[in-house]
Parts: C-alpha cells; structure tokens; sequence
C-alpha cells in the first residue's frame, strides 16, 4: 500500500535567481488538481527569493519556508543573518532547522533549540533535521546521535503542534544513497517512539530526505511511517520534481 504522503519540500539550497521563478509556475497549476490538495507542497529558497516566492504563491496551494535563521529572534548586530521575524514579515510560514549541512559547518544542538525556539515565537512552521553521519552509522551510534539532537534541540520546547521531523541520514545527503528500506523504517519508529516518549504526541509528523528522486520515490512511498519527503537537487529541476510530487500522490 502507497502513502497519500502530506508533505513536499524543495529545498532549493544555495540554488535560484529571480529568472527561476517561471519554473514554479507549472508546479503551481498541478497543486491545484483535486488529487494534490491533502498535500503541501513547500518551497525553501534562498533569501534572497522569498519575497518574490511568497508574491508568486500566495492564493495557491503552495507555502513558502526559509532554509535557516539565527537564534536572535528580531533584529541584531548579526551581520549577514536573517532572524524569524524578518523571515515571517516576507510571507514565509515555515524554516528548516538543523540541516546536516549547517550542522558540518559547527551548528549545535544548542544552538539549534535556541532557533527553533525563535522561530516558533514567530509563529513559524519548523521543519526539524536530524540525522547520523556514516561514522556514527558504522559505529553503531544511530539511536544514541537520534536521541541526543532530539532532546537536546527541543529542550524547553513544550508543544510540537508547529514543529515537522526530517529524518536525513548524514550519508545519504547527495550521494545517491538510500538506507535500506528495513533499515529505514526501524529508524523512523524509533524516531518516532522518541517523540512520544518525550512529548506523549500521538502522531509526529515525520519526513525522508536524502537523495530523494523520481526513480526511488515509488519505494521510499511505500513506507508508511513517511509522512512526506525534504528533497534537495531534484527539486531544482521542475520536470524531476512534478515526477516525483504525481508519483508520491498516486
């Protein structure tokens, strides 16, 4: 049995100029198709799109998120950084949070809870990554990395109403890698036992990404504990990305 997945984010990353804007247009015209709409489909863009994102789509179906945002919720002396409040005054509703590529370059857990905590000051939508790379993988060490970014990036965090879990294992971001499809789903229950244990959430709302594409997207649907997918370089391109939002509805 196939999923009826809720979610589809494009994660644009550092990808996208305003001549880029004309690509969505197609993606806007399926979204509002009867079979499309108990599905979101969400773009991040880089910030500099935003704003001329949320103008394209808004009176759609479609949302618009930010990739990141720093800690300090309003205004500050962050050179280069754009906090939750400036992205919400553009008309973006949600944030990724956590990406294992900010993650690389020496975001922590503390850091992370601290944004998360901002943005949903902000009343935005927080789409929360974690996942382990290939060494903790190896080393046996999933469930303990799993644990600890969940804890510890949603210390003081009271309620997930607002926050959506990505689940991207470090190793698969990018390379053409998938776990396998036991191996995937062990993990999304223990994820998900996490969350309950932790929250007493009936049903967390829980992602795939990594190296998502329209060639395994028909396997990876027939996961049921996948709530929807956070797709990186195949959302750049407007024909993989129809083939995969039709082929995760069907």
């Amino acid at each position: 049995m196939t999923n009826n997945n809720n979610y589809i984010i494009a994660n644009w990353k550092m990808y996208g100029c305003i001549n880029h804007l004309k690509s969505i247009k197609r993606v806007i015209k399926i979204s509002k198709k009867t079979n499309f709409r108990k599905t979101k489909i969400i773009y991040c863009p880089p910030f500099t799109l935003l704003n001329s994102f949320h103008k394209l789509t808004n009176k759609t179906p479609l949302n618009v998120g930010a990739q990141n945002c720093h800690h300090n919720e309003f205004f500050g002396s962050y050179t280069g950084s754009i906090s939750p409040h400036m992205i919400k005054s553009v008309g973006a509703k949600y944030v990724i949070i956590g990406h294992s590529e900010n993650r690389k370059v020496g975001e922590t857990n503390l850091t992370i809870n601290k944004k998360i905590y901002s943005a949903l000051n902000q009343k935005l939508k927080v789409i929360f990554c974690v996942g382990e790379t290939l060494n903790e993988k190896n080393k046996k060490k999933t469930n303990i990395v799993l644990k600890k970014q969940i804890n510890e990036g949603l210390k003081n965090i009271k309620k997930l109403d607002n926050i959506i879990f990505a689940y991207e294992p470090v190793w698969c971001i990018g390379t053409g890698i998938v776990p396998k499809t036991n191996d995937l789903r062990n993990n999304l229950i223990k994820i998900k036992k996490l969350i309950k244990n932790k929250f007493r959430s009936k049903d967390p709302i829980i992602l795939y990404g990594g190296s998502v594409n329209s060639k395994n997207i028909v396997k990876l649907n027939k996961i049921t504990e996948i709530r929807g997918f956070l797709i990186g370089s195949a959302s750049q391109n407007t024909n993989k990305f129809i083939d995969i939002i039709k082929k995760s509805i069907i």
